[in-house]
């Protein structure tokens, strides 16, 4: 499948680094741009709102500095985050910021809208927009998304429920476009086998909260660390819709995480307002995403705190190898 210049030519791997509420930030992306994938950062993570635009003037300037002192091999271009849902009382003056820095890449979540996309296309920017079905899919390629991210079970955060193998086939049977893949893809050889099963880029978010520039708690990092596949719980009772937390977050939160409660998803919270991710945790003060952590199942791939650079230079060995090895090379 042909990809847009943007997703193809400055790449080191094929892969778009998820944007995670509060975990991602400038130094994050910075670093995620510079060893050679697409970084990315929720807009809603630059609070109060006019630090949207100094996070982008960072990123910019510095991608931009990088790319003067390394013209052999310059950045991979960055994304920007747009909670696209009604509780999001933000979105015009995000919006408004992104079209004045004229940001690369847009990825759209819970909810398509025509004229979002169309504000993105206005000066040459392509929207990238996240599903878990094959219905919401359509949906999104309707109103003029140009790519679609397919959320599968396992991944970190809001998650959906089907197979991998069985979103991409259907997707794949109508949609040419780019398509990324999410889901539990923590290691080199998982990115090369998104492409085997249709998918053009890797989506990856979870093992980046363990670096050193992400955002996120001491403690959180060495959770992810210390997790595995049977450490992730999946829950609605956070934030209403439901996502994969790690067990330890929330057993020290106070609550049984093998009984947890359901939530009405009529209240949901997606961290749009002023508060961190004001989700109802029942029976506890913790918040989602400030004290339940996020995480996909891929997090027993990840051994140690690094770098983001060295992250990424251990994916693209693993990848390396695992293309030698199915081509018997």
């Amino acid at each position: 499948m042909a990809l847009p210049p943007i997703l193809e030519d400055r790449l080191r791997l094929p892969v778009v680094a998820s944007p995670m509420f509060i975990v991602s930030n400038p130094d994050l992306v910075i670093a995620q741009c510079t060893s050679g994938i697409v970084g990315s950062f929720p807009s809603l993570n630059a609070r109060p709102q006019s630090q949207l635009r100094e996070w982008l003037t960072r990123i910019t300037e510095a991608l931009a500095k990088y790319d003067a002192n390394n013209p052999e091999a310059p950045s991979a271009p960055y994304a920007v985050n747009l909670i696209v849902h009604r509780s999001n009382d933000r979105l015009d003056e995000d919006l408004a910021t992104i079209v004045e820095f004229q940001v690369p890449i847009v990825i759209t979540s819970l909810g398509a809208r025509e004229d979002v996309n169309e504000a993105i296309h206005s000066y040459g920017g392509i929207v990238l927009h996240d599903i878990i079905n094959d219905k919401f899919a359509h949906k999104a390629v309707e109103k003029g998304a140009d790519g679609l991210i397919a959320v599968s079970a396992g991944a970190g955060g809001h998650a959906g429920t089907q197979s991998p193998f069985a979103l991409i086939q259907e997707i794949r049977q109508w949609f040419d476009g780019p398509l990324l893949l999410s889901g539990s893809i923590a290691h080199g050889r998982s990115i090369l086998a998104a492409q085997a099963a249709g998918a053009d880029l890797a989506y990856i978010g979870s093992a980046f909260i363990a670096t050193e520039e992400a955002n996120a708690a001491d403690a959180y990092k060495q959770m992810i660390v210390d997790s595995g596949a049977s450490d992730i719980v999946y829950s609605n009772l956070f934030t209403g819709v439901h996502g994969n937390y790690l067990r330890g977050s929330i057993s020290a939160a106070g609550m049984d995480p093998d009984n947890l409660a359901t939530s009405d998803p009529s209240a949901m919270d997606f961290g749009t307002g002023t508060g961190e991710g004001d989700g109802d945790s029942a029976k506890s003060d913790a918040k989602a995403w400030r004290d339940i952590w996020g995480a996909g199942h891929g997090v027993g791939a990840v051994q140690a705190v690094v770098p983001a650079a060295e992250l990424v230079e251990r994916l693209e060995t693993e990848y390396a190898a695992a293309r030698a090895a199915l081509l018997g090379t």
